[in-house]
């Protein structure tokens, strides 16, 4: 446990910060600002634009944007925050959004990478993402395989026994319901969805992924509506806590930044290239109007939900309790619509859990085509169930939340490499 401590750590020090911020600031330099520039466009072509069946992809481009959200929206937009806020202070909110902010070229990058570089596999299907750009762009089959081990083994912890055990946690605080009851629900629900790959997933991401968004934000919205003069406090401490002389001569602000960019990178995980595998499905015959797309899921999923959960945080109060989880949330949410709170709380959990095995399901199952074919798909599934059981079936999971980060965390490496050897075919794509 010690050394799996240490490796974590390391891995996700301030020099893999400094590398996941520093790439997307290299990557808006290179694309001109092009999630500021054509932010509007982004919008459009997700949600305004007319679909044409011709174009190759097997997904539309907002089922595409849910399949990368359903990878992305979790525990990171409730625990991931919470946890930002009680280690490194409100003003870690305002370094979450920077990162988001660069996170969007970065995620625009390695979105236009994954549709241009994709090919057709042996199910018929569009396959796409870092271990193609890495094979067929910088001609390093080696990164490639290491990148799909590293998606696969993450997948296991990041897509399975980790949400499964986020479900059974929630629904047991909250109504008391065994872990043994959830396991076996989460077990016929994952089998379900997941035996017949992006068939039907993409069915159940299209209509869980827009619902708990939506419900979770119109909670949100609800709160922050009616607490209106409260919200502009905690936006002015996010700001004077980030940006005071106070903080950087009294320390503050290298915690501030540290949590910050972290649990943002944690949310949205631009950089670490597995959302590029569900862009790469998308049907489109520009690689940049799906790479528009793409990094609109940054901007909801840290600059939209976390926000969100902050503000409500920051306005309650009492960040310095002590507590670091879920609870911290829970406490806020309590306060201000009673115990409707941690219902709507725990709920949330469960659904962006549950979508969460959807995606990385999505994301190793590609993983393992691309390393086995197609003959691996039946025995893959049905080992993210498994683990996605197991995870549900237990509370102890602390040893497997430290893997998981470890080769979430090894993901990046391969892909930040990818998407700075081919920084010359993103600038010329983008012009």
């Amino acid at each position: 446990m010690n050394f799996l401590d240490t490796l974590s750590n390391f891995i996700w020090g301030i020099p893999m910060l400094v590398l996941l911020v520093g790439t997307g600031v290299v990557l808006t330099v290179v694309t001109r600002g092009i999630q500021f520039r054509k932010f509007f466009e982004s919008i459009k072509l997700a949600f305004f634009k007319k679909e044409d069946d011709k174009e190759p992809g097997d997904l539309t481009n907002l089922q595409a944007l849910f399949l990368a959200l359903s990878g992305t929206v979790g525990m990171g937009n409730i625990v991931g925050v919470s946890t930002a806020i009680a280690l490194g202070g409100t003003g870690a909110i305002f370094w979450m959004w920077v990162s988001a902010l660069f996170g969007m070229a970065t995620k625009y990058a390695e979105s236009l990478l994954a549709v241009k570089y994709r090919i057709v596999d042996e199910n018929g299907e569009m396959a796409g993402g870092p271990m193609y750009y890495l094979q067929k762009g910088l001609n390093q089959k080696f990164l490639a395989v290491l990148f799909a081990v590293f998606t696969i083994l993450a997948s296991f912890g990041m897509g399975g026994s980790v949400q499964g055990n986020a479900i059974s946690s929630a629904l047991f605080s909250q109504f008391n319901v065994p872990y043994l009851w959830t396991a076996i629900g989460v077990c016929i629900t994952s089998y379900l969805v997941l035996i017949n790959g992006l068939k039907s997933i993409k069915k159940v991401v299209a209509v869980i992924t827009p619902f708990m968004i939506a419900f979770y934000l119109i909670t949100t919205l609800f709160i922050i509506v009616m607490n209106f003069g409260a919200v502009c406090s905690a936006i002015k401490l996010i700001f004077v806590s980030a940006l005071s002389p106070e903080s950087f001569t009294g320390g503050v602000v290298g915690s501030a930044i540290r949590y910050g960019l972290a649990r943002g990178v944690f949310s949205n995980e631009a950089g670490l290239g597995s959302s590029p595998i569900a862009a790469a499905c998308a049907k489109t015959k520009n690689p940049q109007n799906q790479a528009l797309v793409a990094m609109l899921q940054v901007f909801i999923d840290t600059i939209i939900i976390c926000s969100m959960t902050a503000v409500i945080v920051i306005m309650h109060g009492q960040y310095n309790n002590g507590e670091a989880n879920v609870n911290l949330v829970i406490q806020a949410f309590n306060t201000y619509i009673g115990h409707f709170g941690g219902i709507i709380v725990s709920i949330s959990l469960v659904l962006f859990a549950f979508s969460t095995i959807c995606g990385w399901g999505y994301y190793g199952e590609k993983s393992i085509c691309y390393l086995f074919g197609k003959k691996s798909l039946v025995p893959f599934r049905l080992s993210i169930v498994a683990f996605a059981t197991l995870g549900a079936s237990t509370n102890e999971l602390v040893l497997l939340w430290n893997i998981t980060d470890i080769f979430n965390g090894l993901m990046a490496f391969p892909n930040l490499i990818a998407l700075i050897g081919l920084i010359g075919v993103i600038r010329k794509e983008t012009n």
